[in-house]
Parts: C-alpha cells; sequence; structure tokens
C-alpha cells in the first residue's frame, strides 16, 4: 500500500518471537501483530532494534516481512529495515524486504567504518535510488555511532531522498530542528517525523512529531495509541499522566542483572518477558549471544506489569 505523507500515530519496532532454537516462530508472530492492530495502531515496523535485526539471519529477516506482510495483508502500512554496515548490503536487504512486500525502508548511517558527512549523504542518496518505496532515515548514533546533522536530513527531505526520520538520538532539540524545519518549508509537508522515545512521546507530539515508534508499545500498544490520541485531542494533562504510568512501566527494562549482561539483554528480554506473560508469544527467547532473564527477573517483570495493570 502507499505510505502516508506524512505517517501519523503509533508505529511498534515490532519484537521477532523466536523458538528455543532460535528460528523465527511465524504463529507468535501473527499474535503479535493481532495484538498491535487490535490496539489501533497506524503501522508496524520490522527489523528494527526491537526486532533484533541484529541477530537475525537474512533468510530469516525475509521470513519475517514475508510472514508480517502477509498476515496484514494491506491493512496498514509495514515499514522494514534495511540496516547493515555498508551502501552495497543495505542495497542487498533493500531488495529483500521490498520483494517481500514491505510498503517502506529504514535505514542506518553506515556503520563499523567510519564514515564523513559526504560518505553518509551518498549512502542515502544511493539507498533512495535503488528502492521502490519511500526511504526513512534511522538516527540511532547509540548503535552506528555516527549522529545525523539535522540540516543534513532537511536536505536530503528537500531532494526527495528521505521521506521521513525515525530519531532516537535522545537529542530532542536536534529532532525540534528537524520537525520545525520541516513544518516552515512548503515542499516538505509531507515529511514524517517519528520520535523512537518511550519516555518523551508527549513532548514530541507537542513540538510537532507526527507519531512515535517506541519499543514498549509491544508491551502495551494499547497504552501508546491512548497517549497518542489524548496528545492530538489536546487533552495535556491525560497525556502527561498516560506518559508517566508508560514511563513507570518502562522501567521492566532494567531488571537484567547488569554483572552478568547488559543493557540489550535486559530490555529485549523484558519485553519479550511481558508478551510471554500476557500470552501473547510461545517464548520469551532472545537471540544469542544475548543473555536470558533469570526466574527471579522475570518476577519482576510481572511485577511492572501488575503495577501498569496489564496482568
Amino acid at each position: 500500500m502507499t505510505l502516508p505523507a506524512p505517517l501519523t500515530g503509533v508505529v511498534p519496532p515490532v519484537c521477532t518471537p523466536l523458538t528455543p532454537d532460535g528460528e523465527v516462530d511465524p504463529p507468535s508472530l501473527r499474535r503479535l501483530v493481532d495484538h498491535l492492530v487490535g490496539a489501533g495502531v497506524s503501522a508496524l515496523f520490522v527489523l528494527g532494534s526491537s526486532s533484533e535485526a541484529a541477530f537475525l539471519r537474512d533468510r530469516q529477516r525475509r521470513q519475517v516481512v514475508e510472514t508480517v506482510t502477509a498476515h496484514v495483508g494491506g491493512g496498514l502500512p509495514v515499514l522494514a529495515g534495511a540496516i547493515d554496515m555498508t551502501t552495497p548490503r543495505v542495497l542487498d536487504h533493500i531488495a529483500a524486504v521490498t520483494e517481500a512486500g514491505a510498503d517502506a525502508v529504514v535505514v542506518t548511517a553506515p556503520f563499523y567504518t567510519r564514515t564523513h558527512p559526504a560518505e553518509t549523504a551518498r549512502h542515502f542518496r544511493l539507498a533512495a535510488a535503488a528502492s521502490p518505496v519511500p526511504v526513512i532515515a534511522y538516527d540511532i548514533p547509540s548503535a552506528v555511532h555516527t549522529a545525523l546533522d539535522p540540516d543534513l536530513v532537511l536536505e536530503l527531505a528537500a531532494e526527495g531522498v528521505l521521506a521521513g526520520l525515525k530519531d532516537s538520538s535522545g537529542d530532542l532539540a536536534g529532532f525540534r530542528r528537524v520537525v520545525t524545519g520541516a513544518r516552515g518549508r512548503a515542499d516538505l509537508t509531507g515529511f514524517t517525523a517519528l520520535t523512537g522515545s518511550e519516555l518523551l512521546v508527549d513532548c514530541a507530539l507537542a513540538l510537532g512529531a507526527d507519531g512515535a515508534v517506541p519499543g514498549l508499545a509491544n508491551v502495551d500498544p494499547h497504552g501508546y495509541v491512548r497517549l497518542d490520541r489524548l496528545s492530538r485531542a489536546g487533552d495535556l494533562a491525560g497525556a502527561r499522566a498516560e506518559q508517566e504510568r508508560l514511563a513507570a512501566l518502562f522501567g521492566l527494562v532494567g531488571v537484567g542483572d547488569p554483572v552478568r549482561m547488559g543493557g540489550g539483554s535486559s530490555a529485549l528480554g523484558a519485553f519479550k518477558a511481558a508478551l510471554h506473560l500476557r500470552g501473547v508469544i510461545d517464548c520469551p527467547a532472545t537471540a544469542d549471544p544475548q543473555i536470558p532473564l533469570a526466574p527471579r527477573e522475570v518476577e519482576r517483570v510481572a511485577g511492572f506489569l501488575t503495577a501498569a495493570g496489564l496482568l
């Protein structure tokens, strides 16, 4: 289907349910999609950070896109990450995910190798030239170690290279520059600005963001849809109260013992444990080499869900 311009609302970065032996679990993935669509989300983003895209084999990436696009049947847009270290690999992913039915691709700056801003710009131009669907930039310097300059994003948007930005930079001031810059130009009225923050969705929407891509929306999509609707209705007090409830729930990402696991293992393990506890997915396994949560840590996840009224 055609991607709305701009795309608005809640766009969950869909977790990838796995079997105990590390293969994609299509039945659980379809139930997760139903869980999200039933909450009223606007689109789905597969093969992002919360999808564990970096841990999946190429055949598994394609399986995820094919499963989700076939299940939604064009009922709402599916964005797919085409994320890899260098431009040639990204072009391969763009071909694969668009053949599998993706309605837009999400692309980071190159990583591993150090890139000059001119090389980053060329990377996006080459991606857009090769893509039959819109390209959305993914600004996530914590993972790729390159921050996208707001002026470069706006320049590429004006050229027609970028249809939007998913901002996971943590730099709200920089995101504001993109939003206000796009809103101030008649030639960028269709540009989509999405925040990747779980904790500042109300603030981002207030400054003009089109929507949000919060990983926690896997666990509580209804909450983020409520937050989005309250914000758009001008109910700032209601939006703030819902954001505070979600911020408290987000504490579940810290259940993992930092002595034995990293923050990614803790956060993704907690998302999947929550989905398992809620009966959405069959198995809470995360991809290797991430460390599984211990039973006592899963109990803490259950405590967060209970406090949020989800269990």
